[in-house]
Formats: C-alpha cells, sequence, structure tokens
C-alpha cells in the first residue's frame, strides 16, 4: 500500500506559478499510474493531470492544457505538477492520486490520495 503527501501549495498572485511535489512512499512507485485532482469550495473533485507508470504519457484537463506541467521521478519516488500563469480560477485544494489500474481520469480509478495541499490565487 503506497502513501502519498503533496508538498508545495500557497498563496500566489494572478500570473505567478508553483510548484506542487507529491512524495510516495510503501510501495514500489513505478507501479502506479498517477494523477493530480483539485476541488474548489463547492465544487466536485476534478482531473487536472495524468501520467502514466513510467513517464511516457501524460495527459491534461482543457483548463490547465498549456500551463501545467505533470512530472515524475521514478528514482526519486516524486511526482510534481508545475503550474505557470495561474489564475484565480485555479484555486482549489490540489490532490495526488494513484492507481494500480490503467490511466484513467476517474476518481474513481484511484486507490490511494494523498490529503491535498491549498492552492490560492489572488486577483
Amino acid at each position: 500500500q503506497v502513501q502519498l503527501e503533496e508538498s508545495g501549495g500557497g498563496f500566489v498572485q494572478t500570473g505567478e506559478s508553483l510548484r506542487l511535489s507529491c512524495a510516495a512512499s510503501g510501495g514500489r512507485f513505478s507501479r502506479y499510474s498517477m494523477a493530480w485532482f483539485r476541488q474548489a469550495p463547492g465544487k466536485e473533485r476534478e482531473w487536472v493531470a495524468i501520467i502514466s507508470r513510467l513517464g511516457d504519457s501524460t495527459a491534461y484537463s482543457d483548463s490547465v492544457e498549456g500551463r501545467f506541467t505533470i512530472s515524475r521521478d521514478n528514482d526519486k519516488n516524486t511526482m510534481f505538477l508545475q503550474m505557470s500563469s495561474l489564475n484565480p480560477e485555479d484555486t482549489a485544494i490540489y490532490y495526488c492520486a494513484a492507481s494500480k489500474m490503467v490511466l484513467t481520469t476517474s476518481t474513481g480509478g484511484y486507490e490511494y490520495w494523498g490529503q491535498g495541499t491549498q492552492v490560492t490565487v489572488s486577483s
């Protein structure tokens, strides 16, 4: 069973950047497809970006395409989300998630979740 811990969230101004990290422990990291999700107040959790086990396949939601980059370092058991050109609509709690299943954008496809890290973007 893998444990996940996010870090790197914070308070930024519109147009600024942040880099989130997700550290994994307790399992063989390279066995898991990984994803970032986010949940804004009063909204459902939505997928942001996904990455395959070896990092050779990625996908992004339309709302972040071209601004966010997902990556992973299997040697360091860590996944990243580089976020640029942030805007207030990006304000949310960001969660990392791991799945032994095929790569998916569905929350139901992920067995393991971190506790989340808050990202707040001020206008």
